[in-house]
């Protein structure tokens, strides 16, 4: 299950369980959109893959106990600035090889 980590790993922007502004990879490493435009150009600094949309956890019962208030979101905050150089390193590396190729 989803954690969906409360903020952006990189500008500590809140991302709260609504937010259709998170990203993350497949290890769950959490950005906004605008970090992972801007500064990540796509390419998760921890391990190197790409990002999706995180998905919105429904906050109201719909469906067999599934919402935001049996399992709820996470409040660790993971807070580690990208160091620009080695990240522009990184996305030169990996940025152009396809999701497959990785």
């Amino acid at each position: 299950m989803l954690e969906l980590r409360p903020s952006c790993e990189h500008c500590n922007k809140p991302l709260p369980p609504a937010s259709t502004d998170a990203r993350i990879c497949s290890f769950e490493c959490t950005f906004c959109s605008d970090c992972v435009e801007r500064v990540l150009h796509g390419v998760c600094p921890n391990c190197g893959g790409g990002f999706v949309a995180r998905p919105v956890r429904p906050a109201r019962d719909w469906r067999l106990g599934n919402h935001l208030g049996r399992y709820p979101a996470s409040t660790r905050i993971i807070f580690k600035p990208v160091d620009t150089a080695t990240q522009a390193a990184l996305v030169a590396q990996v940025g152009q090889l396809p999701p497959e190729k990785l």
